[in-house]
């Protein structure tokens, strides 16, 4: 086979059985898959599809290199990720010429995922890409409440956010979701509490997944692990 394209599936957020119908059909008959990982570590979206993947598949694990020591504002954070997705750019597209590249990505993969970053170099005729349901969306269905009503604003933000700046959003929205939580927790729970919303906060670990864990963030002591959301409800307009 010859002439393949490269297919980014959106895995949803944990949980196999919430991948789409197509994300799984592409899975399932995948001759090559790719998918991002941390040196030494199995990566969450190749745990996602543990036993789905075809006996005989192909697999291009993408190592992140190491970049903890170096901080993100130094240039040679950015110039060693570039030379890494260039690189990796480069090997799916020459992996393609012998058909399709199932590349897995947790969540969806143009809503923080690292994929985009793959996507932005690649010839755009040979991309196909399979959206997946947000980890969000089931961090705030774990809850079991909506995450926003009537005619609620819902932000979205960085934990990674100076700490005034995300005082200033959390107070000026109806509904929120914070991502990228890690070492950030004790920054961004200041934030929530300098805005008045620490009593409505709500942090959701491992969302849909079998450690997954829903308390309110009040309670939270200690680090949380990466795959954490901290949520607040909005309370808008209701029949």
């Amino acid at each position: 086979m010859s002439g393949g394209k490269i297919v980014c599936i959106g895995l949803g957020p944990g949980d196999p059985d919430l991948m789409s119908l197509r994300a799984h059909r592409h899975l399932t008959n995948a001759a090559t898959v790719a998918y991002f990982r941390k040196p030494g570590r199995m990566g969450q979206a190749r745990r996602i599809v543990e036993g789905l993947l075809p006996g005989d598949v192909a697999e291009l694990a993408m190592e992140y290199p190491v970049t903890t020591e170096i901080p993100v504002s130094d240039p040679a954070y950015n110039a060693m990720l570039r030379g890494f997705y260039d690189e990796w750019a480069g090997r799916l597209v020459n992996a393609a010429q012998h058909g399709d590249v199932v590349v897995l990505c947790e969540g969806d993969p143009f809503f923080f995922g690292s994929f985009m970053h793959l996507h932005a170099r690649l010839p755009a005729e040979l991309v196909e890409v399979v959206p997946g349901i947000p980890g969000m969306a089931g961090c705030w269905t774990a809850t079991g409440r909506p995450i926003t009503w009537g005619d609620d604003i819902l932000t979205i933000l960085p934990a990674t956010l100076p700490e005034a700046e995300l005082a200033r959003r959390i107070a000026d929205t109806d509904a929120l979701v914070v991502m990228k939580i890690g070492r950030n927790l004790p920054r961004l729970r200041r934030a929530i509490a300098a805005a008045g919303r620490l009593a409505e906060a709500w942090l959701v670990e491992h969302g849909t997944m079998p450690a997954e864990r829903v308390c309110p963030l009040a309670e939270v002591q200690g680090p949380v692990p990466y795959f954490s959301i901290v949520l607040i409800h909005g309370q808008g307009r209701r029949p």
